[in-house]
């Protein structure tokens, strides 16, 4: 698959995109985008995280995507347990912070969004990996500690299991993307009900086809 097609940015918050590197959480295996250090740094750059042209590939570089790869699955477990009304487990809770505390927080920004003023989040570079995933720590923090985390969501779409924020005024958005999983899944119940198998209410096969 070509990049752009296993690096999605619909999460609204830089931590969620950083899960959504594990794609098709649904399958038995899900498919690994940040196979090697190189893939851990493009994705960084790409994200913004990491100064243009600073690579991970040096001797520690793979302790280094091991460790990234344990804090996306220790933030996606926090972010999920925290958006039902539970509390992480104190493991999750320890290496989001040690994780976070690796590198200095950077300044708060402003945002103008629908006409109100937001924080803009506090996401900015760094010039090196570690320091890089720091910053991704930080926003999980940011985000478990604030009421947006009542609008995390997964998408509705059973091939997909992409996480996002739910800004939408009626806080009732269910795909990660109305042009990757929402379009595709009103056409997918188009052709089912012009075949005469009707509505199906669990929107399955609603995402991106395998490769």
């Amino acid at each position: 698959m070509a990049t752009d097609d296993l690096w999605v940015w619909d999460g609204g918050r830089i931590c969620l995109d950083f899960v959504n590197t594990l794609r098709f959480r649904w399958r038995t295996t899900p498919e690994e985008t940040l196979r090697n250090p190189g893939d851990l740094s493009r994705w960084l750059q790409e994200a913004g995280l990491l100064t243009s042209g600073v690579t991970a590939m040096d001797p520690a570089a793979t302790a280094v995507l091991a460790s990234g790869l344990r804090l996306r699955e220790a933030l996606d477990r926090a972010v999920l347990a925290v958006a039902d009304g539970l509390l992480p487990a104190p493991g999750d809770v320890t290496l989001l912070n040690r994780s976070a505390a690796a590198a200095p927080r950077p300044a708060l920004q402003l945002a103008v969004r629908d006409g109100r003023l937001e924080p803009a989040g506090t996401v900015n570079r760094a010039c090196d990996p570690t320091a890089s995933l720091a910053l991704i720590a930080q926003d999980a923090v940011d985000l478990v500690l604030s009421a947006e985390i009542r609008r995390v969501r997964i998408c509705g779409a059973e091939r997909c299991a992409l996480r996002f924020v739910d800004r939408s005024p009626a806080r009732n958005r269910r795909w990660c993307s109305m042009s990757r999983c929402g379009n595709r899944t009103k056409v997918r119940l188009h052709q089912a009900r012009a075949r005469g198998a009707g509505p199906r209410s669990d929107a399955r096969n609603g995402c991106a086809p395998e490769n």
